[in-house]
């Protein structure tokens, strides 16, 4: 997933994901947004181990 800060207008940022959009009202929101993303995005993630059935 490619991640790009831009700047828009004065006090208008966007946080591009592939081909969404997000919009802030400050470079430090859309800062703070994109290391919380990215910190989700590099955590590990496990999956459940499928239950057994009781044979009967």
């Amino acid at each position: 997933m490619k991640i790009l800060i831009k700047e828009l207008a004065k006090s208008r940022w966007q946080v591009r994901l592939d081909n969404q959009a997000v919009n802030f009202r400050s470079e430090a929101e859309a800062r703070a947004f994109t290391s919380t993303l990215e910190a989700r995005l590099h955590a590990p993630h496990y999956l459940p181990e499928p239950q057994q059935r009781a044979a009967g």
